[in-house]
């Protein structure tokens, strides 16, 4: 599931502009993230995996019972998850890895455009997409008989830091990655990390202070807190407390965020591997 690249768009963003300005800086981002948007809505399968697939979970709410909290729980988080797996993380793996195959992030650098501005670019088609998710998630699973999020600032929180975790990680999966092709093997980790967390509940009790340590594990206990208000053991939680509860699974992410970010910023490759 790689970006196409089968007709050419101009990757150079209108409204240039002494470099550092706010203003032309902002122009550039938008006009980049705008010509990426582009480029994901022509490949109709990397569309469909990112629009459609994600939301394929909340299917299972049909054949449950109106209102089962368990089932609602099992198919949001799985919507989250695979949100932030292929829109966010897969997808700008791809495009990262092309777009350094074919010269175009080295003949950008030479232009006005900053590095962080590059890569803010990219990852925007992928955040945006899975924001969208996240609202559809609410209209789709409320119409199936799930209550609203408990608490809306965590269900925010939880997805801008689960989209900026697996934006940083697909970075730097990019940096060891040879080609496109080699994605589908080199994004295997970052997957089994993502999806062993979730799977926490059938695991052995022994491996759970490890597992907790996971993006997977940590955006499970977060949909669970900030949607349904429930804590790690179904403990009913109100407002106030799903703050404190919440506290812990976000540090968590916030740590692979940093994480990704230190060893993208050692390690991100703008040329061809050689």
């Amino acid at each position: 599931m790689s970006a196409t690249t089968t007709a050419p768009v101009d990757l150079t963003p209108a409204g240039g502009g002494t470099s550092g300005a706010s203003g032309p800086s902002l122009r550039r981002v938008v006009g980049l993230a705008r010509a990426n948007t582009i480029l994901l809505t022509r490949n109709k399968m990397t569309l469909a995996y990112a629009l459609v697939f994600p939301l394929t979970p909340l299917l299972l709410l049909l054949a449950s019972d109106r209102g089962d909290v368990t089932a609602g729980i099992g198919s949001v988080t799985n919507v989250l998850m695979l949100g932030a797996l292929f829109p966010v993380y897969y997808n700008l793996l791809s495009m990262v890895v092309t777009r350094r195959d074919e010269l175009v992030l080295k003949r950008l650098r030479t232009g006005e455009s900053r590095d962080g501005e590059l890569l803010v670019s990219m990852a925007l088609p992928g955040l945006v997409v899975f924001a969208a998710l996240s609202v559809l998630a609410i209209g789709v699973s409320s119409a199936l008989g799930q209550p609203l999020p408990s608490n809306p600032v965590l269900v925010v929180a939880t997805v801008l830091l689960t989209a900026v975790t697996f934006a940083g990680l697909a970075f730097w999966t990019a940096a060891w990655t040879r080609n496109a092709e080699a994605a589908q093997l080199t994004s295997m980790p970052v997957i089994l990390l993502a999806v062993i967390g979730s799977l926490r509940a059938v695991l052995p009790e022994a491996t759970h202070r490890y597992l907790d340590l996971t993006p997977g594990a940590a955006l499970d206990l977060l949909s669970r807190i900030a949607w349904f208000g429930q804590d790690q053991d179904g403990a009913a939680l109100s407002f106030a407390d799903s703050f404190a509860a919440a506290g812990q699974p976000l540090a968590v992410l916030l740590g692979w965020t940093v994480l990704a970010g230190v060893l993208v910023r050692r390690s991100m490759r703008w040329e061809p591997r050689v």
